[in-house]
């Protein structure tokens, strides 16, 4: 591939998704903004995505299949990310899609703005059943530009709390700013996370477009988020500790919304970890679940989560309140309850989940 410098560098790692990698590139060959590059990087694929990818490519100079064995999506990422020429890089995952104007809404945002950050809203598609039936959630602040840094940060409770700053793809990047940071994807399950975070870590100028593009699919059985993960709560432990030291770096430590926010998004997840514990995957007898509850609900940290976080949902109020009675059965029970519907009804779960 030529040198050249497209305005918008696309990174999408691809893993078996012979199934709807074709719609995903077809969606960016459909954008209004004509200038980029696709930099698709197949993972070791066990199914046809690489040749799918392969026939894509040979009609669009634009799109550059590498086809490296299998070493996860940060290091796919990686790969791509060293061989990008643009001004600005996007991720996108290779079972989701894009409106139309997506990238040039967000190359203009950025442009007209100065911005070293473009955030947009977004869809969660969940489906279930057939016929293609599916709940969508919409994720999205209302549209600003940041005057200043600090305006940011402490305007980032709010982004954080309506979902905006965890994912990458829903962003727009400048790369000369990932370059000059050294930023790559950690080698690490829920890697976007951590990426997200170095990059606003002292990022300055930034802005927020309420309109949602980028479709993120739930719809596969075999998902990540689907599966028991023994490790779960050790990262959701981690995860705390980077948002608490980014509200420390930030000056924001005493900030009651802040705090509130953080403290909240702990205790929401801790449910998260309850219910991977009460997964009928998991291979701890029931004793042991209980056991390793107990463990999870009477630390220094679960307590003061608790005891900070304001719930805005009865529902969700009613979910904590387990943990802030420090009543091991009461979650173990409330666990086994949100895995079942998780597992057994689709629909019924991200309707909750999205009103929660």
């Amino acid at each position: 591939m030529s040198l050249r410098e497209p305005k918008v560098s696309v990174v999408m790692p691809a893993y078996n998704v012979d199934r709807y990698v074709r719609r995903a590139v077809q969606s960016l060959q459909n954008q209004t903004l004509s200038d980029f590059e696709l930099l698709v990087v197949d993972d070791g694929s066990t199914d046809r995505t690489g040749d799918v990818l392969d026939s894509l490519a040979e009609r669009d100079i634009r799109i550059t299949v590498f086809h490296n064995q299998n070493g996860g999506a940060p290091a796919a990422r990686n790969y791509a990310l060293d061989r990008a020429h643009g001004t600005y890089v996007y991720f996108m995952d290779g079972d989701d899609w894009a409106e139309p104007h997506m990238l040039e809404d967000l190359v203009s945002l950025a442009e007209d703005n100065r911005l070293e950050l473009a955030i947009a809203g977004f869809y969660i598609d969940t489906y279930y059943g057939r016929d293609n039936e599916h709940y969508t959630e919409v994720k999205s602040c209302p549209s600003r530009i940041f005057g200043t840094q600090q305006e940011f940060r402490a305007a980032a409770w709010q982004l954080f709390d309506a979902n905006q700053l965890y994912p990458p793809w829903n962003k727009l990047f400048l790369r000369e700013r990932i370059e000059r940071l050294g930023l790559r994807f950690r080698p690490t399950f829920w890697d976007d996370f951590p990426y997200v975070l170095d990059y606003i870590r002292d990022v300055e100028r930034v802005g927020v477009t309420e309109q949602p593009y980028y479709h993120f699919i739930r719809q596969r059985s075999e998902s990540e988020t689907a599966r028991w993960r023994p490790d779960m709560y050790e990262k959701r432990e981690e995860e705390h500790g980077w948002m608490l030291d980014l509200y420390e770096h930030w000056g924001l430590s005493g900030d009651a919304a802040s705090m509130e926010m953080v403290q909240r998004r702990y205790i929401e997840r801790l449910v998260g970890c309850i219910e991977n514990v009460c997964n009928p995957q998991c291979t701890l007898s029931s004793a042991e679940k209980r056991s390793l509850i107990a463990q999870m609900i009477e630390t220094d940290r679960a307590k003061l989560a608790a005891s900070v976080a304001r719930p805005r949902t009865r529902m969700l109020k009613a979910m904590i309140a387990p943990i802030k009675m420090g009543n091991v059965e009461l979650c173990y029970r409330e666990g086994q309850f949100i895995s079942y519907v998780k597992r057994h009804n689709t629909r019924l779960f991200a309707t909750l989940k999205a009103n929660r």
